[in-house]
């Protein structure tokens, strides 16, 4: 079994796919994944994607691809969050908010994570921002423990699909035991 980080860099260093500027991410990335892995598979958190209106194709992508059958692994309990609660883009209040946390807290009794993609102060963001467990790609913040990107980078869709790439096969190696992902 491979050690965490070093699978990674051998992985964006092997895969022509992967440009090497996601190497450069590798101690911001690292501990984000561990982290959003070890709640799907050790903890059977289930992942709510949210993205902004922009990045709304790449939920799509995300979700067409996560599961596929070519993957040859078991399905993994990813959803998209707007086809539990329609409003998101309305959400106002701390009652809003704190109605949305019992509803999943409820649905998803052994836990749920948030992935968000999109801009940081988007609408959309602010129950991923607010929950703990989240596994945030956010552009236009410096924010600790997230990906940070910028959302005026000409080559930002090709690295969104570069690290969604990665993070495929890192759920993969995980799954099949070929990785550690707390090492």
């Amino acid at each position: 079994m491979q050690e965490f980080l070093n699978w990674t860099v051998d992985t964006i260093r092997e895969d022509r796919l992967i440009s090497p500027w996601l190497e450069e991410k590798k101690f911001e990335w690292a501990p984000l994944v561990s982290k959003n892995i070890t709640n799907i598979l050790d903890k059977n958190y289930s992942v709510l994607i949210i993205t902004d209106k922009d990045r709304d194709w790449f939920l799509s992508y995300i979700l067409s691809n996560i599961n596929s059958n070519k993957l040859n692994r078991p399905f993994l309990p990813f959803y998209d969050f707007s086809s539990f609660y329609k409003q998101i883009d309305s959400l106002k209040s701390e009652d809003d908010i704190s109605n949305i946390q019992d509803m999943l807290k409820i649905s998803f009794p052994n836990g749920y994570c948030f992935w968000y993609i999109g801009k940081s102060q988007d609408t959309r963001a602010t129950l991923a921002k607010i929950t703990k467990s989240s596994f945030l790609w956010v552009f236009d913040e410096e924010r600790q423990g997230t990906i940070n990107l910028k959302s005026n980078d000409d080559g930002l869709d090709m690295k969104l699909l570069q690290m969604f790439r990665l993070y495929n096969r890192t759920l993969s190696a995980a799954l099949f035991a070929e990785i550690n992902v707390e090492s």
